[in-house]
């Protein structure tokens, strides 16, 4: 696991005041996840803060 990957798990923990293990889970069941390893989407270029609104506003659309 990269760096950048923990980074993003510490941060969503953070703000969605949960676990880091249930952050990592979190975050794997993403698309946001899925769009993070794939090269062609560069999603991987941007900044943790960013992925990590991503998985969150992911989670508030899953949410309606």
């Amino acid at each position: 696991m990269n760096d950048d990957v923990v980074k993003d798990i510490i941060r969503l923990s953070e703000r969605l005041n949960i676990s880091p293990e249930e952050a990592f889970d979190v975050f794997y069941e993403s698309d946001t996840c899925r769009r993070f390893h794939d090269p062609d989407t560069g999603l991987y270029l941007y900044g943790d803060l960013y992925v990590v609104d991503e998985v969150i506003r992911e989670l508030q659309d899953k949410q309606g």
